[in-house]
């Protein structure tokens, strides 16, 4: 393919627009910030499926108060009702009352032990309200955090798209009067190595920074200025400028 030199050098102001546009969207794609929510949406997930023990633990706990407590009131008004018929003189024969103070015994017992087992559910949910009470502290502050990352994302995210948007407004400039198939073949070979065209400085290819070699270089010594040379190596459009080293 033949095509004016000064095309070819355009291309060389095409190929740096092409790149800061690439690298732009390479920095949109892969945002720090995107990184730093993931590993804090981790975290949050790890102490969450530790804090749903403790929640399952807590609620666990705060029926069996709630049914502890029931016990010992249900033990209560029985001991209650027991207790109104001996102050009322309602049990007058001595066997009958010696079994009831007896039962009555048994009861105040059984409300010592109900307590006991009341108040040891209580010191454990009160460990299991404080225990919630910190991972829900720990998630509170990693959700705090994922808002203030996620918002410094967006901020740098916009910033990134205004400036890929002014670097995608010099290209409608940069390729006007551009030969077509000069550029049909420019934007083919980008498509598929990501780089189209080249400066060739200082006998080394712009594009893969391989130096040219011996009988390639001579090759491209006796071509025309118009000729389009791309390299041998890694196929893209070798430019030739006053730095080429020919």
């Amino acid at each position: 393919m033949k095509s004016d030199p000064f095309a070819q050098l355009k291309l060389l102001d095409i190929a740096e627009i092409d790149a800061r546009t690439l690298q732009l969207r390479h920095q949109l794609k892969n945002l720090p910030e995107t990184k730093q929510i993931q590993e804090l949406q981790a975290e949050r997930k790890k102490i969450d499926d530790v804090a749903i023990d403790v929640r399952t633990r807590r609620d666990d706990l705060a029926l069996a108060q709630a049914k502890a407590e029931k016990d010992v009131e249900a033990v209560r008004v029985r001991r209650a009702k027991e207790q109104q018929r001996i102050d009322a003189g309602q049990v007058s024969n001595p066997k009958d009352l010696e079994r009831l103070q007896a039962e009555l015994a048994n009861i105040d017992r059984r409300i010592s032990v109900l307590e006991d087992e009341e108040l040891e559910v209580m010191e454990q949910l009160e460990e299991a309200v404080k225990a919630t009470a910190g991972f829900d502290l720990q998630i509170a502050e990693i959700d705090a955090r994922i808002l203030e990352v996620t918002a410094a994302r967006a901020e740098r995210g916009a910033d990134i798209e205004r400036r890929l948007a002014e670097v995608i407004a010099e290209r409608e400039p940069a390729i006007e009067g551009m030969p077509a198939d000069l550029m049909a073949l420019y934007d083919r070979l980008r498509e598929q190595h990501g780089v189209g065209a080249a400066e060739l400085r200082a006998r080394q290819c712009g594009g893969c920074r391989l130096t040219v070699e011996p009988a390639e270089l001579s090759r491209i010594r006796g071509a025309q200025s118009d000729e389009v040379i791309r390299h041998e190596e890694c196929g893209v459009i070798m430019v030739r400028t006053a730095e080429s080293g020919l």
